[in-house]
């Protein structure tokens, strides 16, 4: 279960830097808009301390961490939804990631031009805010104008259920309502996964601010940018995608003393998907052993056959019983052995829900 994010932006807001950073590829980060031709698509491991503790110990012949998968969108801008710029295009490129990363500019720099003339976070938010807006609107209306006579003549159940999704939609939209902050139940909620709608999408401001705000964590526009995330129940992160660049390219203890000498303890990348996998309810369990030891991603709430089935489809169909210990248990006695010693390992059914942290072998039995 690999997450994607969709980083968008207007130009020159150091949405290519951040990339390159994270990604280590040598995207063209230019001074000046659309310098991302483009969509680009990157994947990072996820950091995880248990991983590497787990890799220690068991001392594997291949070590499988989960992924994060970023896709870069060429800068957007005020119009993009009607052509403007590269046009509409690129939003449909975000359209089947699972998050939305909005990079911010909070910092000022004579020598890099802003699209808009100034900067104003809060202004360029809410301009790419109205584009994801109106390319939502673009899609729900054009499928109110395929069902045509059946908006006002229909009868059928299923269909009176989509035509009222679809208009609850439009109506919070045309008011600016991102869909991410309407209420929707199961049933609208079904109907809606076949429209890919940006806007439902869960979002996280990136907040890119300058080497020397940094060690502070904040300045005056990322307040505007936390106080405007907090109205919808956002996430922020404050980073520098400049000295992101910088520490993508050092080794690990070299990093380390970096960002110690800086004040920050953890990279905004790796706070970035900390942050990612929170908004979607993530969590991760391990498989451990001498052939293998893998991390793997789920949804907090899914039951241990659930679990079993992102190994393999066949380990959900014949699922019998999965054999669990956390980390914690193992970490504190050390071995394997001693944490069934201890009686801290446990046989679960179909109806364990699996825990962040889980360690576990599955057991099943698939008959042809």
């Amino acid at each position: 279960m690999a997450l994607k994010a969709g980083i968008v932006g207007l130009p020159n807001v150091g949405k290519s830097t951040l990339f390159n950073a994270i990604t280590k590829k040598n995207i063209l980060a230019a001074n000046y808009p659309f310098a991302t031709i483009d969509p680009n698509v990157g994947v990072v491991t996820v950091p995880d301390q248990r991983l590497d503790f787990l890799t220690e110990m068991y001392k594997p012949k291949s070590v499988v961490p989960t992924a994060y998968e970023f896709i870069d969108i060429a800068g957007l801008v005020k119009g993009a939804s009607q052509g403007e710029g590269l046009g509409n295009k690129f939003l449909s490129h975000i359209r089947e990631v699972d998050a939305i990363v909005e990079v911010v500019r909070c910092f000022e720099d004579k020598e890099i031009t802003h699209v808009e003339g100034g900067i104003d976070p809060v202004r360029d938010i809410e301009i790419i805010n109205v584009e994801l807006i109106l390319a939502d609107l673009e899609v729900l209306n054009n499928r109110i104008a395929k069902l045509g006579k059946k908006v006002t003549m229909t009868k059928d159940k299923n269909e009176l259920l989509e035509i009222g999704t679809l208009q609850k939609c439009i109506a919070n939209l045309e008011k600016n309502i991102p869909l991410r902050l309407v209420d929707f139940d199961e049933n609208e909620l079904n109907i809606l996964k076949n429209f890919s709608l940006i806007t439902l999408k869960p979002m996280i401001y990136a907040a890119n601010v300058s080497e020397e705000d940094i060690a502070l964590g904040k300045n005056e526009y990322t307040e505007k940018v936390s106080e405007y995330a907090s109205k919808e129940g956002a996430g922020v992160i404050v980073m520098c995608a400049k000295i992101e660049a910088e520490l993508a390219d050092m080794p690990d203890e070299d990093k380390k003393l970096f960002m110690e000498d800086l004040g920050i303890k953890n990279s905004g990348l790796d706070k970035l998907i900390f942050a990612t996998y929170d908004l979607l309810g993530l969590a991760t369990f391990f498989t451990a052993g001498e052939d293998e030891c893998r991390a793997w991603t789920f949804k907090k709430g899914m039951k241990a056959p659930s679990c079993a089935g992102i190994i393999h489809t066949d380990f959900e169909k014949g699922f019998i019983k999965a054999e669990v210990m956390s980390y914690e248990d193992l970490r504190e006695h050390g071995s394997e052995i001693k944490v069934k010693e201890a009686g801290k390992v446990r046989l679960e059914g179909k109806e364990y829900l699996m825990q962040d942290g889980d360690i576990a072998y599955f057991r099943f039995n698939v008959t042809k």
